[in-house]
């Protein structure tokens, strides 16, 4: 359910083991082929992508990054993701474009991906799953399967098929939002710049040496109608000080995304698996909904293999306490992320912002800690070796 980065890679990976599937997308591929979303890829999805042979156009043209820079207090820090994770990096390379890779690789490959149809609801999910769907006509239609991998995002329909005896959710949602723009011109630095300003939080990153991908913290209550280009721009500026000079381009793109954190626990019931943003939900400061997706479906196709091959249940029994051990790392880290860096309008976090800040530049434990969660050293790496290369 869901052709996005994790209903699309599952598939990938049981076809690759041999077992049928079919993906059912509400929306239509061009539409999902162009939505632009996260951009940054752990060291470990790029590996587990390779070795799924689905990555050769992301070495091509992805950007690798040997680290990330934190402007505050009037200067730029720098960390050094080789040096303090022996040799980790990480890949700019969009959402959209992994998804057009796998879409392709199904499609070259024979895969059922059936775009516009809609689930609408599900029975059974003790027994044999039927999952009813709306075509575009307007007609219903049914299919039955084993096991149905939620992957349909925090909007589908899946997660709200866990009964309410047994689902938890956990959340947390903060006081702003991210003004972001994706812009015809080159970025304000080769690396992304993460910036702690009086006037709120700024983040400088780029799709490509020609196209800026930038975002700033505004009140949860604004519109965008209140943001025309040229006070983003402006606004981009004095948050950047003289860390850096932006050039100023044509806006391709403007979006307006509230912050949230979201755990569903458990993520299965029955012969129902949630996977991605279906289960989980991080602040974008972090950089890991797609990296989290990445690390959920490849431990839901190791069990299913597992199922098929030789009619082992564990790994399906033990899929919510493998995934909730990377999901929780990285809700930590990108809540950490998210309080490190905003404006939060309180003299007591803002002192405690100042300390882990300065802490972050005289130690390099500390800035070990953040180098390792950002390459994906507690996460996607973990699981490199459970996708079989070729």
């Amino acid at each position: 359910m869901g052709a996005g980065p994790a209903g699309l890679l599952l598939s990938h990976l049981l076809h690759q083991a041999g077992v049928r599937s079919v993906v059912l997308e509400t929306r239509s591929r061009a539409y999902v082929e162009q939505r632009v979303r996260a951009g940054v890829l752990e060291d470990g999805t790029r590996q587990i992508l390779l070795r799924a042979g689905v990555g050769e156009r992301m070495e091509r043209q992805g950007l690798v990054h040997e680290g990330v820079n934190f402007a505050f207090e009037g200067s730029l820090l720098h960390f050094d993701f080789p040096a303090l994770t022996g040799g980790h990096t990480i890949t700019v390379y969009g959402q959209q474009e992994v998804v057009k890779d796998l879409i392709r690789a199904r499609l070259d490959a024979g895969g059922d991906v059936r775009f516009e149809a809609e689930a609408v609801r599900l029975e059974d999910l003790d027994g044999v799953v039927r999952v009813y769907y709306r075509n575009p006509d307007g007609s219903e239609d049914c299919l039955e399967a084993d096991f149905v991998a939620g992957c349909d995002g925090s909007q589908g329909i899946c997660r709200g098929w866990l009964p309410d005896s047994v689902r938890r959710v956990h959340q947390r949602a903060y006081p702003f939002a991210w003004l972001g723009i994706l812009a015809e011109a080159p970025p304000a630095s080769h690396e992304l710049i993460y910036v702690n300003h009086h006037r709120g939080f700024a983040l400088f990153s780029m799709r490509s040496p020609h196209l800026s991908r930038n975002y700033i913290q505004v009140r949860a209550e604004e519109t965008l109608e209140e943001w025309p280009d040229e006070r983003i721009w402006e606004e981009l500026q004095r948050r950047l000080d003289r860390a850096a000079q932006i050039t100023v381009g044509p806006v391709r793109e403007k979006s307006l995304a509230p912050l949230r954190s979201l755990v569903v626990e458990p993520m299965q019931h029955g012969r129902l698996f949630l996977a991605g943003d279906a289960a989980h939900v991080v602040p974008p400061t972090g950089a890991k909904g797609l990296n989290l997706a990445v690390c959920d479906v490849v431990v839901l196709a190791r069990a299913l293999v597992d199922y098929y091959r030789r009619g082992e249940e564990a790994g399906l029994r033990a899929y919510t306490d493998r995934c909730l051990e990377h999901v929780w790392q990285a809700e930590h880290f990108s809540w950490w992320m998210t309080q490190l860096l905003h404006r939060l309008d309180d003299p007591f976090e803002e002192g405690m912002q100042r300390a882990q800040l300065r802490a972050l530049r005289r130690s390099e434990a500390a800035r070990r800690y953040l180098a390792e969660n950002y390459t994906g050293v507690h996460t996607s790496l973990r699981y490199v070796d459970w996708v079989p290369a070729g």
